[in-house]
């Protein structure tokens, strides 16, 4: 089915029909032969439009079964595809139109390429699209497998012989069907006599030339085999003689259980003679009637009674009062006398040899003088040995006399109707009496005249001639097409019949009759005329019955929503009326309605100024409901200027009998009062205060959550802000437009927030805000402004409203400092030329992403320049020993450790630096600081925090001092050595093996994070070993370690 849907298209809806059309094809699937000629039927039913519709063939072939192929059509030459064009041309395929709404589709010679699902459309006539325009069902194409074969033989055969034929029929098809077998004989030109034939339902049945023999049992068909039929005459008659065929026929079941013969075939004939033993004849003359009146037709036939009579010669002779008229010999031409032949010349008579045993004289009008006894004699002839003919036995039968009457001339015409007054539309009858009451061969000629109202001149209208013709006037072809005229078979009586009467057939009518003789030159010779009284008819326009509802109503709707009106048609006139409705719009300002919109009765559409001025005209719907009599009018997506008082004006027309439509009457209906405003305002956003903190590098989301909307159709645009500490005005983040546009403020733009920020809306009216890597300039007061736009009935979107959500606080903080490193003092006395090592440990910290920069400072005693009292204390100076930076770069060496550093990062948090080839001088105490480093998100490393370890007292002792006097000679070493390091190794066990403990879990977080150790760095002038048992050469430049 098509449909129709532009902007307007629903105002096609006027005048919709009562029924439905309904588009009828044959029921498929429908198997048929290859070469047969196939037809197909179509027909479509509760249609409107002309009586005529037109019909298109398509074909879906089995290849492409969603491909439309064209074939034929009855209103567009061009329909058909190329492959089709030919046939079409060619008339292989074409379409006979039944009836106005039902066709035939032809196809003489069936192809196998003709396969497929067949469809037949109709175009559409109707007012709007209502019901089935197409239909669709499949054809089969199967080959042609009937055989039927017989012997081609010729037989001479003697009256009473016997005589068999034989008929082998096959077929191999592979669908179910049934074969009916039938046996003819053919005498050269004349129609095949039906001998007997079995039906396809398997039932015996004998034609009716041969039923009678068949009854007696001489003729029969008896089934000899599987394909095998043989066909028995017992006692032949020499009307058996002729050629003998038989005919197949293979039919199969429809879907609509009807048989169809797919195919029919004959076989080869055999030539059957029969002698006849019998000679004798007999003649009968017959005729209709013995009384006549001049100018009837007569006829005469003498019937021939004979066996064998095609194989015999026979001549005829017509007598009329014993002269002879005319004679036929054995090669049927004519021979006539003078008087009769001049009559046969002027086709007044005819004679003529009807059949090898019927012979007729004919007379076409009888004169006075042709009463009289008519007679016919029959003469068989026999054919020498040279080619002539002699006469043999004659017979002539009984004389039939026949009494031809003359004409009289003396008749009356009156003119009379049962109906003087009618009413539009209605039919009304005259009557032309002729009495006496001549027979319809009397040629009598009957002229109706008419006289309009309010005319004083009579013209013709219609006149039924001598001969039997109609001639219609000139001066009114308006009747020619609501008139019928009839002439009496028993009599020339005229009756004029006019239906849907209208004003132009109003007047005065009379009818004239002549009586004419036809003259034996052919001319005419009028007898007598009459004229009738005068016959007044007076037609009424009908009275109206129109009624319009008048009640009122009121409608209060929001802005964008259609507007219903209604106009109610409560009766009407007559079931053919059509309307013009009229709509109106009353405005408080306004004096008068304005026009919105007209329909006109013939469904026609015009647009009133008020529709022109205020734009509707793409927001108007008008429909007509299946009913017929209720109109309706929506104005779409109204606007609060269409508010105002709507009402209707109906119009009834009516369609005359010329066919021209005129206005009835008119009536106004009640008034619908309309209110428009605009849609309430429920748009909220959800005004919750939240604190949010995070730390700096981590993600955060802000929610913007719509609660409630004002239209679901509508479309929200949200904005985010933000107030930052020090900054006296909130500043745009970002922008989503209600066309989901996305555009960052100057914040976002400036700095490197606009590659940080994520917007997402994962459900309707929820929007988050998503800040990647948080840095602490992103701290401060969120909030979101939502706007709510709306479509105008204009297709114009306007802001309707606006929300601001609840603060979010977002407070973005570096992360508090951890850093913890071991502060416990440790003394340690080496031999000079060895090595010592100095560890820095750190507990804990803060991140583990974290960076450290580590210093080994030498704090040693500083000589005294005097020997005051204050000279006397012992200064202490500090001396970096070495510096690795966060970004593992080395610091340069002092001159006197230059070749004697090796450094070791044992783990993620414990640095060892080792002093080689140690001397008297590296005497003092040492210590490590360490700096704690942590990138921002932007990768800007800063300084978290610092520790510094505890001091570690190294004493190196000369290689000439032994072991005693050094320990001897210092008491506190003394005590060191033989009195604390119980107590202290055992605090320096446990302490070891919960930083071993630490250290492990906390190489595991950092070492290799993103992929990149973070101290544990080659140095390429550093050579050691954390496994190495003797020192290596400690080699530091300045530079930065790769």
């Amino acid at each position: 089915m098509r449909t129709l849907r532009p902007p307007l298209a629903s105002l096609l809806l006027l005048g919709m029909a009562l029924a439905q059309r309904q588009v009828a094809v044959q029921e498929g699937p429908l198997y048929r032969t290859e070469g047969s000629h196939v037809t197909l039927w179509c027909k479509v039913s509760g249609y409107q439009g002309p009586a005529e519709q037109n019909f298109q063939w398509s074909i879906y072939l089995p290849s492409a079964p969603e491909r439309e192929v064209q074939i034929v059509s009855t209103v567009d030459p061009s329909f058909p595809y190329a492959i089709y064009t030919q046939r079409v041309r060619s008339r292989g395929i074409y379409v006979e139109r039944v009836q106005g709404d039902a066709v035939l589709l032809h196809i003489t010679e069936l192809q196998d390429r003709d396969a497929g699902e067949y469809e037949c459309h109709t175009p559409n006539t109707d007012e709007r699209y209502f019901g089935s325009y197409s239909a669709k069902m499949n054809l089969v194409v199967i080959p042609d497998s009937l055989r039927v074969t017989a012997v081609p033989q010729t037989l001479n055969k003697v009256e009473r012989d016997s005589l068999e034929l034989k008929c082998e029929v096959s077929k191999s098809t592979a669908q179910h069907s049934h074969v009916s077998i039938a046996w003819y004989r053919q005498r050269g030109s004349e129609a095949p006599v039906e001998v007997i034939s079995l039906s396809r339902d398997f039932v015996l049945r004998a034609g009716s030339a041969y039923a009678q023999r068949q009854a007696t049992g001489d003729v029969r068909l008896d089934k000899v085999g599987e394909t095998t039929s043989k066909l028995t005459i017992y006692n032949l008659h020499p009307s058996d003689q002729g050629e003998f065929y038989c005919e197949a026929a293979e039919w199969i079941q429809d879907p609509d259980k009807s048989w169809y013969a797919m195919t029919r075939k004959r076989s080869q004939g055999a030539i059957i003679n029969v002698q006849a033993t019998d000679k004798e004849f007999s003649v009968r003359l017959e005729t209709e009637k013995r009384t006549y009146i001049v100018g009837e037709p007569v006829e005469f036939r003498c019937i021939l009674e004979a066996q064998n009579v095609p194989d015999r010669y026979f001549s005829i002779s017509w007598a009329f009062n014993s002269s002879l008229i005319a004679s036929l010999g054995p090669n049927a031409v004519p021979v006539l006398n003078n008087e009769f032949a001049q009559r046969e010349a002027l086709g007044q008579l005819k004679v003529a040899k009807e059949s090898d045993n019927v012979f007729v004289l004919k007379i076409y009008r009888l004169r006075l003088e042709d009463s009289g006894k008519y007679n016919c004699r029959v003469t068989e002839r026999e054919k020498t040995v040279m080619g002539d003919f002699i006469d043999k036995e004659s017979k002539r039968p009984k004389n039939i006399p026949i009494t031809v009457l003359p004409l009289k001339a003396g008749f009356a015409v009156t003119a009379i109707s049962r109906t003087p007054g009618v009413t539009y539309n209605e039919s009304f009858d005259l009557q032309c009496i002729i009495k006496p009451h001549y027979p319809s061969w009397v040629p009598v000629s009957v002229t109706w005249r008419f006289q309009p109202a309010g005319s004083t001149e009579f013209h013709d209208l219609v006149t039924f001639t001598r001969d039997g013709g109609v001639q219609w006037g000139d001066r009114y072809t308006g009747f020619r097409t609501r008139t019928a005229i009839e002439k009496a078979e028993s009599s020339n009586n005229v009756r004029l019949s006019i239906s849907r009467a209208s004003d132009t057939e109003a007047g005065k009518y009379q009818c004239v009759a002549e009586l004419w003789r036809k003259n034996y030159n052919s001319s005419w010779t009028r007898l007598a005329d009459r004229t009738s009284n005068l016959l007044e008819i007076r037609v009424l326009r009908p009275v109206t019955k129109l009624q319009v509802s008048k009640s009122k109503r009121s409608i209060t709707l929001v802005e964008n929503r259609p507007i219903p009106l209604n106009c109610s048609v409560k009766s009407q006139t007559s079931p053919d009326s059509h309307f013009a409705v009229l709509w109106y719009v009353h405005k408080p300002s306004d004096a008068d309605g304005k026009l919105i919109l007209k329909t006109t009765h013939s469904s026609a559409f015009e647009y009133g100024t008020y529709a022109e001025e205020e734009g509707l005209r793409g927001r108007l719907l008008f429909e007509r409901s299946a009913s017929g009599g209720l109109f309706s009018l929506t104005v779409q997506r109204a606007e609060v200027r269409d508010s105002g008082s709507y009402y209707c004006h109906v119009e009834e027309w009516l369609l005359s009998p010329n066919h021209a439509w005129y206005k009835l009457a008119e009536e106004v209906s009640g008034r619908t009062e309309v209110t428009v405003k605009q849609p309430d305002n429920r748009l909220q956003v959800n005004q919750t205060h939240r604190n949010i903190t995070v730390l700096e590098n981590q993600w955060v989301t802000l929610e913007c959550l719509v609660s409630s909307r004002t239209s679901p159709s509508s479309q929200l645009s949200v904005e985010w802000y933000v107030w930052r500490p020090g900054h006296p005005e909130k500043e745009a983040v970002v922008r989503l437009s209600r066309q989901s546009t996305l555009r960052y403020g100057d914040l976002a733009a400036l700095g490197d927030l606009r590659s940080r920020l994520h917007l997402e809306s994962p459900s309707p009216g929820l929007y988050l805000l998503s800040i990647q890597n948080a840095t602490v300039r992103d701290s401060g007061a969120y909030d979101c402004r939502v706007e709510e736009w709306l479509l105008d009935p204009s297709d114009r979107w306007y802001k309707r409203s606006e929300d601001l959500s609840g603060l979010i606080t977002l407070t973005v903080k570096q992360p508090d400092p951890t850093l913890q490193v071991d502060t416990a003092t440790a003394n340690l006395t080496v031999q000079e030329k060895e090595s010592f090592p100095l560890d820095c440990s750190i507990l804990s910290r803060s991140s583990p992403e974290s960076h450290f920069a580590v210093t080994w400072y030498n704090l040693r005693t500083k000589e005294a320049g005097g020997h005051t009292e204050e000279a006397e204390e012992e200064e202490e100076e500090r001396e970096a020993v070495l510096s690795v930076g966060p970004d593992a770069v080395f610091s340069p060496e002092a001159g006197r450790w230059e070749g004697r550093l090796r450094f070791q990062r044992l783990s993620a948090v414990l640095f060892r630096l080792t002093v080689l080839q140690a001397g008297s001088a590296d005497t003092g105490n040492y210590s490590c600081r360490v700096e704690e480093w942590l990138a921002d998100p932007n990768g800007v490393w800063y300084r978290l925090a610092e520790e510094e370890s505890g001091t570690v007292a190294v004493h190196v002792q000369d290689a000439g001092s032994t072991l005693q006097s050094v320990i001897c000679s210092n008491d506190a070493l003394f005590y060191f050595v033989f009195f604390y390091p119980f107590p202290i190794f055992g605090i320096l066990i446990i302490t070891i093996l919960l930083v071993r403990f630490k250290s492990r879990n906390s190489s595991k977080n950092s070492e290799g994070k993103n992929g990149v150790p973070l101290l544990w760095i080659k140095e390429p002038h550093l050579n050691y070993s954390p496994t190495c048992l003797e020192p290596p050469v400690l080699s530091i430049h300045p530079g930065t370690i790769d």
